[in-house]
């Protein structure tokens, strides 16, 4: 086991290195990158200039102005530096934004300056926001982690026992009532259902009951340990039940669906013809086969928790999270954070990956990766 491991780990250098040169690759020729956020913003700025300038001109005056060109000097006019709205604009301000944001150099050097950064987990400093990478990241780290970890456990703690008790109540009122329970709580999208708990339960309309924003009273500092733990978990209730109402459906139904295929094989009417209980049949037996599939998602639920689903949630309740960072980061054309953040999730996804696979070794100790060929 500790060769497939290690094997494991060696196999997850090349994926990143994979995911992260063809993600840069692509970004790099992508249009509306950095340096043309900066040249638009620039120009947006000589457009104010201009228009104050002609507030104070007569319409005579203006027609000259515009006829003489006197808004954009004659000597850049027409110097094409290859970005998008870079017109009027003198070339040496082109260069000089260049170097602050480090295309100054060739694609190759950057793509290579990056490698060796990122073996070291050095990930520069954020375009746009003027901060460590890293430090960004790791202050936004506790939201993401509490809402994706708490979120995934409750998701599976329910789902699955009640994923199996729908397979062995199959047909019955429980299955048919729980099963459009969920399937109406799937049906409504995260963020909206965040809204209305706002409005009922944080003081839109009518109660005002949990707190609307952050992760943490203004007071948190003067309170006792029992009391900052009861605090912390009194302002994720609202983003928790959020995330969560939607996230019972297809872990319930694909629990269900496992555990009913394992109950009609062979080797379970063996189970009871030999006097086994209906519990010892379920767990000793129906139990490990069942759950593989189930724990092969595991992966693919935290990191969706961590990342996609948690980003609409975190501008609702004013939670600043990864997810929230990385769809700021993409918007803004911030390179360096939107590498970091991939390369972190891929990191985490693999090394989840890895985990999942174990615990079949775990549930089900028949299966032996060494021996596979």
């Amino acid at each position: 086991m500790l060769a497939y491991i290690v094997r494991r780990l060696l196999l997850i250098i090349p994926t990143l290195w994979a995911i992260i040169t063809v993600n840069f690759f692509i970004v790099q020729i992508a249009p509306g990158g950095p340096v043309d956020q900066a040249v638009a913003q620039m120009q947006g700025i000589r457009s104010n200039m201009s228009m104050e300038r002609l507030s104070g001109v007569g319409r005579t005056e203006v027609t000259e102005a515009k006829n003489a060109k006197e808004l954009i000097p004659s000597d850049t006019k027409g110097q094409g530096s290859g970005y998008r709205g870079s017109r009027g604009l003198d070339p040496q301000v082109i260069k000089e934004i260049e170097k602050r944001y480090g295309f100054d150099k060739p694609l190759w050097v950057r793509y290579l300056t990056m490698l060796r950064d990122y073996l070291t987990f050095n990930f520069g400093d954020s375009l746009f926001k003027g901060r460590s990478v890293m430090a960004l990241i790791i202050e936004r780290i506790p939201v993401s982690a509490s809402l994706g970890i708490w979120s995934t456990l409750i998701i599976y703690l329910v789902s699955i026992p009640l994923g199996i008790k729908k397979a062995v109540k199959h047909g019955s009122r429980f299955d048919v009532w729980t099963s459009t329970a969920i399937v109406l709580g799937n049906a409504i999208p995260s963020f909206l259902f965040a809204v209305l708990l706002v409005v009922l339960f944080a003081g839109g309309s009518f109660l005002k009951i949990f707190p609307l924003r952050g992760l943490w009273s203004v007071n948190i500092a003067h309170l006792s340990l029992p009391q900052k733990i009861l605090d912390y978990f009194w302002h994720l209730v609202l983003p928790i039940t959020a995330m969560t109402i939607g996230g019972f459906a297809s872990l319930t139904m694909l629990t269900k669906n496992s555990f009913l295929e394992e109950i009609n094989k062979q080797y379970v009417m063996t189970a009871r013809a030999k006097g086994l209980t209906e519990r010892a049949v379920l767990l000793g037996h129906v139990f490990r086969n069942a759950m593989l599939i189930v724990i092969a998602s595991f992966p693919a639920a935290l990191i969706s928790m961590f990342f996609t689903g948690s980003m609409l949630v975190e501008v609702i309740f004013s939670l600043e999270g990864l997810g929230l960072l990385g769809f700021e980061a993409t918007m803004q054309r911030d390179y360096p954070v939107m590498f970091a953040t991939l390369y972190i999730f891929t990191l985490l996804g693999l090394l989840l990956t890895l985990l999942s696979d174990l615990m079949y070794t775990v549930i089900d100790p028949r299966i032996d990766f060494e021996g596979r060929r």
